[in-house]
């Protein structure tokens, strides 16, 4: 057994497990974090998608040992966190869509739409029909309509990204200091 260390929700973490273990059963049976869930073993029907590091990937595709001591992950129980929320706006769209019927899929649906909303803000637009038709979540009672419907609504209310200030100096102020005789 080796020490894994990682931070959880935002809290340091440690475990002492065999390199192999699968990053959701870490999750699950060692630290008892249980929102990703167990569907397929394989990453393909991704009911136990998290975030690691603000992107989207399966827990229970990966083995602890590629998880560094810097990487963040976060699973639907520490999604309010990031936006300092009881509900991330995406819950909040889930639950006012009422997309769920049986509810198993829904932390991986959940977690998967936040990550492509946030991706697609990082790029300044919106999430399209086309990013929504490559979402491979498997929800075994057919919901798509109403996770479609959640998701765009939920975008509506995410936090948007912050732009970073640049130093650029306007025409008009550049003017300015030319008249004044100072550099620009």
């Amino acid at each position: 057994m080796s020490a894994h260390t990682f931070i959880l929700n935002g809290k340091r973490v440690s475990v002492d497990v065999d390199d192999d273990v699968h990053v959701l059963w870490v999750l699950r049976d060692v630290l008892g974090v249980t929102g990703p869930k167990y569907g397929c073993g394989l990453g393909v029907c991704q009911a136990c998608t998290s975030h690691i590091n603000g992107k989207a990937f399966n827990p229970c595709s990966v083995p602890i040992s590629q998880i560094r001591s810097s990487d963040r992950i976060t699973t639907i129980e520490g999604l309010p966190a990031t936006v300092g929320k009881e509900l991330h706006p995406m819950q909040a769209a889930w639950l006012d869509k009422d997309v769920a019927q049986c509810g198993y899929c829904q932390p991986g649906q959940i977690m998967t739409a936040v990550a492509m909303v946030t991706e697609a803000q990082a790029k300044h637009r919106k999430v399209s029909d086309a990013d929504l038709e490559q979402m491979r979540n498997v929800c075994r009672c057919g919901t798509y309509p109403r996770i479609r419907e959640a998701i765009r609504a939920g975008e509506a209310n995410m936090p948007k990204p912050r732009r970073k200030k640049t130093k650029t100096k306007t025409k008009a102020k550049k003017k300015k200091m030319a008249a004044k005789g100072t550099a620009a």
